[in-house]
């Protein structure tokens, strides 16, 4: 239909403009010419293929019909003529498709498109420019088009005739239905009129009756119903005096559901806001008594709450509130508590306390009521989390009962919501632990900084670190929280408490080390520092038994200590199992004290133990061959010296050989160790601080004994070469450097910067040594046995500092574990070696080694004959050290002389006595064969004899002697390379060797060629 209207359209407009053509022109001169262009025109001989194929195929058919009917007999002049017939028809559809395939696109446009105005347009050349032929062309182009549109529309038309001549049937169908349906419609009102007519009104007013009985009943059924509603009120508020919240509910639920069945009644609208004024009531209630379980957990009273929550479908409401109770919960027993020891303590002032924050609140605490307030805060937090964390345990139970049943039907909607609800309610009490923990927490935090504590003593100050871990403990078992707000609150006191107190505690221990006379305090053999009060709290611990006895044993290390300490054991139970149903994690228990007993009284029976002891040793040897019983035997001679017991002698006279050597003021460092490691035992964060606090002790404590005893010798004399290790070097600088103050500072503190003098507080003035101490006295051996007393009492404090060295590593962070250990190797680890410089101050000072180099400067080594006798020089040393000897033993039977510092001592002694023998060698002028073979005489006998006064073997710088007197008897090339090997040995002792050896018997530019060795060697040991 739409290509019939768009034809009959195009007809129009090429008819108008057909019509308009017809006007008279000129023929005199074209009216318009066009442009070569303008009349060309799209020909398409492809368009309307549709009709074109159309007649193709039935061309084709009218081809196969004129072959069968050849082939029947008929005549081929019909056939012939219906060929010419298409051909005609053919092109005449060819010239039609060609015109309408000509006409330009402009003629499709819109009706409101005007065509004649569109061909006059194209005249307006002027009249030079028309031409009438091509006007004539245009015209009769135009004309085709139209008569091809024309046909078009015919042929269109007489298409479509049949569909309009059914469709036209169709309506006439139509208008006969519904004449019949008219019919119909009369004729059923018609039977409808009758059927009223032959019923009765008797009939119906029967029906009527019937319906008004069967209502009236069924009124009479609701007044029943609603005078019970009328009677429920009174039934419900005794069930909630009793406390039967889910009874109270379920009654109120059924009468709102009947209520609601009666509705239309306007009696029931009052009763049923009444009862919904009542169902709040008793959600208020419900509230009311879920807020009490917070302080004080019922199972029966919780189960009821519940249960009643669970009927109102308010189960997750229920979770909510009770989580907003604990915070209200947490905060009003804070407040409480602290408010009435604020009031309690301030008097009748005129304060008002009520309408304080909580955090202004805490800064009226007075010191006096501080530690009772904390304990009594804790306690009542420890019961509301106590509390709920029997809400958990209850749910989990309970849940665990309702999953069972949910099992059994798990497609009905009922066990989904409740499976639902169940989840929901376990996730809000986990999520739950958190925040009641870090409101907690949050209390004690703000009670905690409300109050300066660097006032407390130290043990009130340990109570509240006590009571603050064990809180911590609780928050740890309650949501594995670390607690580091509480943490960072205790960290900032216990920095401010614990570094006044350690600066008193320095200072306090220079007065001990400057006032200390270092005489021995008697203790008992097995003393350690277990023995102190103060390491109770080790001893109340499992860890006691196996680091006691991991001590004992002489193949103790820290390694095995640490393993030890590390040794899994019995579980403890937590705060909850133990405290959950009753008792209180924060009660005070009266600790029973076991004191101390470390003071010995006599102590005979252990040295008679000791002297068995020792004839037990001797007697069990006695399958051992002679030779190995020999102290030495000399390997030239083969000679046996007689055999001593003088060890065996010298250690018997030390009756308390076995008992720690030690002072009161190591005594007081000892528990200053067990005060710092309770601390660090109750308040881990702290705990890298408090052992560098710890360290400064030791630290200090060594530098004092050096510079007491280790400094009145001059350190650039021979001896400070092998006096000082460079670790213990190190040591005594950076502790100089870092601990101690410098003595001139003292009085220039108001000149230097803040910062600098703020920086000086954590350092403590250079210590000295009390006026009571003589180190001077010749029969003393210059105060022999206050060094050994202070020397090996140090030894001692590094020996438990070491004890405890597993400890310290369990409580500071890994990340500090290297410092420990650093420490312990650097620092513990010297202390042994300080015995090497203050031994070494006695050993220089009792034998005058100068007079014995004058003596030697008086011997002749240039003399013609081999002598026999030794010089007299070594009988005076000898003497000498006869002398020291005896001294020594008169200061062992005062103060126990242990093996190591008598091997110290010796040691110190041989080798001074052995390098005066290099000296003295070095110092002679002139020196013949004879004269060397006398100086080798001389050692031997000094040998053979100090043999006899020390066990100590072999004998030091032994062959420091004796390479030096066989170098004499070297050839000038040989020489050389010895000074080049032999670097131990000084300038002078060196030259002298050239001049008095090898130099006698070469040139002069030998000899200066040897010196020269020498120079360059001095110059690089610059």
């Amino acid at each position: 239909m739409k290509k019939l209207k768009s034809l009959v359209a195009l007809k129009d407009k090429l008819q108008q403009v057909g019509d308009e053509d017809r006007s008279p022109t000129s023929p005199d001169r074209p009216l318009y010419i066009y442009k070569e262009e303008e009349r060309e025109f799209p020909n398409d001989p492809l368009a309307d293929q549709e009709t074109l194929q159309a007649k193709l195929r039935g061309r084709k058919k009218s081809n196969k019909h004129s072959s069968k009917n050849a082939g029947s007999g008929i005549e081929p002049t019909t056939s012939f003529t219906r060929d010419r017939s298409w051909s005609h028809e053919h092109t005449e559809i060819v010239k039609c498709t060609f015109a309408i395939d000509s006409i330009e696109e402009v003629y499709y446009k819109d009706d409101s498109w005007d065509p004649s105005k569109h061909e006059l347009q194209k005249l307006r050349g002027g009249p030079e420019k028309l031409s009438l032929e091509d006007i004539d062309k245009d015209r009769n182009r135009l004309r085709r088009q139209l008569a091809a549109v024309s046909k078009k529309v015919s042929e269109l038309v007489l298409e479509n005739h049949p569909a309009y001549a059914q469709e036209l049937q169709r309506v006439m169908d139509l208008e006969t239905a519904l004449q019949g349906a008219n019919v119909i419609c009369i004729n059923g009102r018609r039977h409808l009129e009758i059927a009223k007519q032959g019923f009765t009104t008797a009939s119906l007013g029967l029906l009527a009756n019937q319906r008004k009985r069967s209502q009236l009943l069924g009124l009479m059924n609701s007044l029943r119903t609603i005078k019970t509603l009328q009677r429920t009120d009174v039934r419900l508020r005794e069930m909630l005096e009793e406390e039967d919240y889910p009874g109270a509910i379920q009654l109120c639920l059924e009468c709102q559901k009947a209520a609601s069945i009666f509705r239309h009644y306007s009696c029931i609208s009052d009763l049923s806001s009444k009862l919904q004024d009542t169902l709040e009531m008793i959600e208020e209630q419900l509230d009311v008594a879920l807020s009490k379980t917070c302080n004080s957990f019922d199972a029966a009273h919780y189960e009821k709450v519940q249960t009643a929550y669970r009927l109102l479908g308010k189960t997750q409401t229920a979770m909510d509130q009770l989580h907003m109770h604990y915070a209200s919960a947490i905060h009003n027993t804070a407040f409480q508590i602290v408010l009435g020891y604020v009031e309690l303590c301030s008097g009748t002032g005129d304060t008002n306390f009520q309408k304080m924050q909580y955090k202004d609140l805490c800064t009226h605490i007075i010191t006096e009521s501080y530690i009772p307030c904390l304990m009594d805060l804790c306690k009542a937090l420890w019961g509301v989390m106590n509390s709920y964390h029997k809400t958990m345990q209850w749910h989990e139970l309970h849940d665990s009962t309702n999953q069972e049943t949910a099992e059994a039907d798990a497609t009905s909607s009922i066990n989904i919501e409740a499976t639902f609800n169940q989840r929901y309610v376990k996730q809000k009490l986990e999520h739950g632990l958190a925040r009641i923990w870090q409101d907690v927490q949050q209390k004690v935090k703000l009670y905690l900084l409300g109050t300066d504590l660097s006032v407390f003593k130290f043990d009130d100050f340990l109570h509240v670190l006590d009571l603050v871990n064990k809180l911590m403990l609780i928050g740890e078992e309650f949501c594995n929280s670390k607690s580091e707000g509480l943490q960072d609150s205790i960290r900032k006191q216990s920095i401010n408490y614990f570094k006044n107190y350690h600066r008193s505690r320095m200072d306090e221990l220079r007065m001990f080390l400057e006032n200390e006379a270092w005489e021995l305090c008697p203790v008992k053999s097995n003393f350690t520092i277990l023995n102190l009060q103060e390491f109770k709290f080790l001893r109340r611990s499992g860890l006691v038994k196996k680091l006691s006895s991991a001590m004992s044993s002489p193949q103790s290390s820290p390694a095995k200590l640490a393993e030890t300490r590390d040794r899994p054991g019995d579980a403890p139970q937590g705060f909850f199992v133990r405290y959950g149903d009753h008792g209180n994690p924060f009660d005070v228990h009266q600790d029973e004290d076991d004191g101390e007993d470390v003071m010995a009284t006599n102590g005979y029976d252990e040295d008679e133990k000791e002297e068995n002891t020792y004839a037990d040793d001797d007697s069990d040897d006695s399958d051992v061959p002679e030779e190995l019983k020999q102290d030495f035997v000399d390997e030239k001679t083969g000679e046996t010296p007689v055999r001593r017991d003088s060890r065996k002698k010298y250690d018997k006279s030390r009756k308390f050989n076995n008992a720690p050597i030690l002072t009161n003021t190591t005594l007081n460092v000892l528990r200053l160790f067990g005060k710092y490691m309770q601390m660090m035992n109750v308040l881990k964060p702290i705990a890298f601080d408090v052992v560098i606090c710890m360290s400064q002790l030791f630290d200090y404590y060594l530098f004092s004994v050096y510079s007491f005893f280790a400094t009145d010798l001059d350190l650039q004399s021979a001896a400070a070469d092998w006096g000082l290790s460079n670790k213990l070097k190190t040591t005594l600088k950076r502790i100089n450097d870092n601990l101690i103050l410098p003595e001139d500072s003292m009085m220039s503190n108001l000149q230097q910067p803040v910062q600098q003098v703020e920086d000086r507080k954590d350092k403590v003035p250079f210590p000295h040594v009390s006026p009571v101490v003589d180190l001077t006295g010749t029969q003393n051996l210059y105060g022999l046995a206050e060094r050994v007393v202070a020397t090996e009492s140090l030894v001692f404090l590094a020996d438990q500092f070491e004890f405890l060295q597993p400890q310290l590593e369990s409580v500071i962070p890994p990340a500090k574990k290297a410092f420990l250990q650093q420490f312990y190797s650097q620092t513990i680890s010297t202390a042994s070696e300080l015995r090497r410089p203050v031994y070494r101050v006695v050993a220089a000072k009792s034998v005058v080694y100068d007079h014995i180099l004058q003596l030697m400067a008086n011997v002749k080594w240039d003399i013609k004959d081999i002598m026999s006798q030794h010089s007299s020089y070594v009988d005076v040393l000898l003497r000498e050290l006869q002398v020291f000897s005896n001294k020594l033993d008169q200061v062992g039977r005062h103060v126990p002389i242990p093996q190591p510092v008598y091997n110290v001592l010796w040691e110190h002694c041989i080798r001074l006595a052995n390098r005066t023998f290099v000296e003295g060698f070095a110092s002679a002028k002139k020196c013949s064969n004879e004269g060397r073979a006398l100086m080798q005489l001389d050692f031997q006998q000094f040998l053979m004899k100090l043999e006899k006064l020390t066990d100590l073997r072999p004998i030091p710088d032994r062959e420091f002697v004796e390479v030096y007197v066989k170098a004499y008897y070297l050839t000038d090339a040989d020489m050389e390379r010895w000074i080049r090997d032999h670097r131990e040995y000084s300038t002078k002792q060196l030259t002298g060797l050239v001049m008095c050896g090898v130099g006698s018997h070469i040139n002069k530019k030998a000899r200066q060629r040897l010196l020269a060795t020498i120079e360059d060697m001095e110059k690089l040991k610059r």
